[in-house]
């Protein structure tokens, strides 16, 4: 498979991990959305200031509002997280090609 596919893959397996810790094996609750940032989001969660964070982000990506996040709905959360982090990377990347152009 390619990096890409691996990724993907990687990304699936991971939400089933997750979400195969109750009986609903095909969505997260709560409680496995909270245990999955915990652990594979750690600095996401240690950066938030308010203590609801999980309670907010369940509320925001829960777009049927049955309480729990399919892969679909779970995906937004994955995609916005990487957006900010590309724009992280870029505003880096460019500070370090500014400083090296004043040696």
């Amino acid at each position: 498979m390619s990096e890409l596919e691996n990724c993907m893959e990687s990304l699936i397996m991971l939400f089933h991990r997750y979400a195969e810790e109750d009986s609903d094996k095909q969505y997260l609750n709560k409680k496995e959305l909270k245990k999955l940032i915990e652990t594979e989001l750690p600095n996401f969660l240690k950066n938030q200031k308010d203590p609801k964070a999980v309670d907010r982000i369940m509320t925001d990506l829960d777009r049927n509002k049955d309480q729990k996040l399919d892969f679909e709905e779970f995906l937004p959360l994955v995609a916005g997280l990487s957006i900010a982090c590309e724009k992280c990377f870029r505003f880096y990347k460019k500070k370090e090609i500014k400083g090296k152009g004043k040696n």
